[in-house]
C-alpha cells in the first residue's frame, strides 16, 4: 500500500467513528485490570460534564460511559417561557419533564448497564442527585453493579426522600437558596435559570462550581438544564440490606460542598454503615466544591480508577 492509500484508509476510519448521541463513550485500548465505569450525573447536569474526568480515566486504561438520564442533556424538554426570557412566566409555566419518574431514570441506567459486558461488572458512579438513581439500580438489580460510588450524592437509606435530607439543619449551607424559580409542586419540577443575569451565575457558581474561576464555569452552566423532574426530589426510595446493602460502596466525600454540605454526606454515610455494618463505606476525600468533574478532574479520575470493581 502506497502512502496515498494509507492516508485513505485513515481518513475513512476516522470518518466511521461514532459520534456522541445521549451519552459519551470514551474506550481505551485494553489493559491489565481494565475497569467499566458508568458515570450518572446529577440535578439538572448531563453525560457531557463528565467529559474532562472520562478522558482522564480513558487515559488510564479503563472504559467508560456516561448517559444522559431522562430529562436531561439531549434528552430534555424545554418550558416555553425559557426560551423566550419570560420572567414572570418562566417561574408559573408547568414543566414538560414533570411527568418523569424516578424508575425511568433507574431503568435507562439499567438499559445501559446490560450493554456493558466485561471480565468484571460495572462501577457505577452518581453525583449529587445522581446517588438517589443509582440507590434505585442497587436495589433493582444488585447483581449487575460491581460497586456503588456516590460522589458527594444523596444516599436516602433512613429518611427514604432526597427532599426529607435537604429539609434537615445538617443541610443548611447558606448557599444557593435564591437560586430556585418558582414553586416546584406547581411546576412539577425543581427549576433553576443557567440563563439568567450575571448576578444570578456568580450566586450559581458560589453555590455549586466555587473553587472554578468564572470563564471555565460558564460552559459547564450554560449547558445545564433548567427543570429537574420533582419525582427525583420527592420520591421514595427503598434501599434494604439483602439487595442494595450487599453491593460494595464509595463515597466520595467533598469537604468544601456548599451545595450538598459535608455535614449531611457524613450523615448518610452513618446512616448506610448502620443499615449495613457488615458492609460499610470505603471513604475518600476531595478538598472541592461539590463539582470536583470540572475543579479536579485528574483527581477524581484517580480516585476513581484505584477503586476494586466487582
Amino acid at each position: 500500500m502506497n502512502r496515498r492509500d494509507l492516508l485513505k484508509s485513515a481518513a475513512l476510519t476516522t470518518a466511521a467513528l461514532p459520534l456522541a448521541g445521549a451519552g459519551v463513550q470514551a474506550h481505551a485500548a485494553p489493559r491489565t485490570e481494565s475497569k467499566t465505569f458508568l458515570l450518572v450525573h446529577g440535578a439538572w447536569h448531563n453525560a457531557l460534564h463528565w467529559g474532562r474526568v472520562a478522558r482522564h480515566l480513558s487515559g488510564l486504561g479503563h472504559r467508560v460511559v456516561a448517559i444522559d438520564l431522562p430529562g436531561h442533556g439531549l434528552n430534555a424538554r424545554f418550558p416555553s417561557s425559557y426560551l423566550t426570557g419570560e420572567r414572570t412566566k418562566f417561574a408559573e409555566e408547568p414543566s414538560p419533564q414533570r411527568d418523569i419518574r424516578l424508575d425511568e431514570c433507574a431503568t435507562a441506567v439499567l438499559d445501559t448497564l446490560k450493554t456493558l459486558r466485561g471480565s468484571s461488572r460495572p462501577i457505577l458512579v452518581g453525583h449529587s442527585m445522581g446517588g438517589t438513581v443509582i440507590t434505585r439500580v442497587g436495589e433493582l438489580a444488585p447483581e449487575s453493579v460491581g460497586r456503588l460510588v456516590y460522589l458527594s450524592a444523596y444516599c436516602p437509606v433512613r429518611l427514604k426522600k432526597p427532599s426529607a435530607y435537604g429539609a434537615l439543619p445538617e443541610a443548611r449551607t447558606g448557599y444557593g437558596d435564591t437560586l430556585f424559580v418558582g414553586d416546584p409542586a406547581r411546576l412539577g419540577a425543581v427549576r433553576i435559570n443557567p440563563r439568567g443575569d450575571a448576578a444570578y451565575l456568580e450566586a450559581l457558581r458560589a453555590a455549586y462550581y466555587h473553587d472554578v474561576d468564572t470563564q471555565d464555569f460558564l460552559p459547564f452552566a450554560l449547558s445545564l438544564t433548567p427543570d429537574l423532574p420533582a419525582s427525583l426530589w420527592t420520591s421514595e426510595v427503598i434501599a434494604t440490606r439483602e439487595r442494595w446493602g450487599r453491593i460494595p460502596r464509595s463515597y466520595l466525600r467533598c469537604t468544601q460542598d456548599r451545595a450538598l454540605a459535608p455535614a449531611l454526606q457524613d450523615l448518610m454515610i452513618r446512616e448506610a454503615d448502620a443499615l449495613t455494618p457488615a458492609n460499610p463505606f470505603e471513604q475518600k476525600t476531595l478538598e472541592t466544591s461539590h463539582s470536583p468533574f470540572a475543579s479536579q478532574p485528574a483527581r477524581l479520575a484517580e480516585l476513581l480508577a484505584a477503586l476494586k470493581a466487582g
